[in-house]
């Protein structure tokens, strides 16, 4: 295969579980208040998949959706990358799963670890592929199914997650595609977010009855502060080698964490948040990696990026870890 200059997003695709838990259930569950909840994060309702729907389950039909917006077929896909926290099993990976569910034969197919920036983590490994010639059109999918995880007695916590699925197909293009990426980490900060190993298959409820600590840990205040920050700096690193400012981006769809930290970013950057913010954290709340994963594919439909503008996605997670990447459409 020669070496392809540029490499674009081809098509999208989205899954989110039927079931939604709005703040009125969560009132009924643990002490809070929609008042407290929406004031805080944003966030309205979330989806909730079924217990025997596994982190799979969501990104293979995400999956498929991609593919055919992509106007290709399963056949054409020659790699699976799967950003996620929360896989089915400790191993086979994830994306394994995906690709037997797609039957997508023994094309190469891993799963990326970078919590909420996974999605942007996955897209710079398979635009590398894809520009050295390797690849054609991989497939990257952000799934999780946060609800696993999470400790539904802490209110802290619990308010703000939720399970879905996005993806993307990419491939070569003549004009526009991946303009630029910036990834960072810091792993003396990663006590800060951080559970212990689990799987999807794993009862939540079976786990908090038996006390066991594998569920999610944060240290709010301080996240806060780092997220501000690191997201605006990866923002500013991409963008200005480009010789662009924030004014000359169409759209940012960032990892729906806060709806405080997006506008104070926005603010950061010198743009409206009104205007440049792609949000939909009312709906789903926060589910790690296929937070902007979504977005991004919902942001498509919707109309809102229209052919040579030029998109941010930017994101930050445990690990820490924060990414940000510009792309034109």
């Amino acid at each position: 295969m020669a070496e392809a200059a540029k490499s674009g997003i081809l098509g999208v695709g989205k899954y989110l579980p039927e079931r939604i838990l709005t703040n009125s259930d969560l009132e009924r569950m643990v002490e809070t208040s929609d008042e407290w909840i929406t004031t805080r994060t944003g966030i309205k309702e979330r989806r909730i998949a079924g217990e025997n729907e596994t982190t799979s389950d969501l990104a293979t039909k995400a999956a498929r959706n991609a593919i055919e917006d992509a106007g290709l077929q399963v056949s054409d896909i020659d790699m699976i990358i799967v950003a996620t926290i929360t896989s089915d099993n400790l191993f086979p990976s994830t994306s394994c799963m995906v690709q037997s569910k797609l039957g997508a034969g023994t094309i190469p197919a891993f799963d990326v670890s970078a919590a909420c920036s996974g999605f942007v983590y996955g897209l710079a490994v398979a635009d590398q592929f894809v520009k050295g010639g390797l690849c054609k059109h991989p497939l990257v999918i952000a799934a999780e199914k946060m609800s696993t995880i999470v400790n539904w007695e802490d209110r802290g916590t619990c308010v703000l997650f939720g399970d879905g699925a996005g993806a993307v197909v990419l491939g070569p293009v003549e004009e526009g595609g991946i303009l630029g990426v910036h990834l960072g980490a810091d792993g003396v900060n990663g006590q800060l977010l951080k559970m212990k190993s689990v799987g999807s298959y794993d009862s939540g409820l079976a786990r908090q009855a038996a006390r066991e600590p594998d569920t999610i840990f944060m240290e709010g205040n301080a996240l806060f502060k780092h997220a501000v920050k690191l997201m605006a700096d990866a923002a500013v690193a991409v963008i200005e080698p480009l010789g662009l400012k924030g004014e000359d981006i169409s759209l940012i769809v960032p990892h729906q964490a806060n709806i405080r930290i997006l506008n104070m970013v926005a603010k950061r950057l010198g743009v409206n948040p009104d205007e440049k913010l792609f949000l939909n954290i009312e709906k789903y709340g926060n589910m790690s990696a296929a937070s902007s994963a979504v977005a991004f594919a919902e942001a498509v439909e919707e109309g809102r990026i229209k052919k040579g503008d030029v998109v941010l996605l930017d994101a930050f997670g445990g690990g820490l870890t924060w990414g940000a990447m510009a792309i034109q459409w």
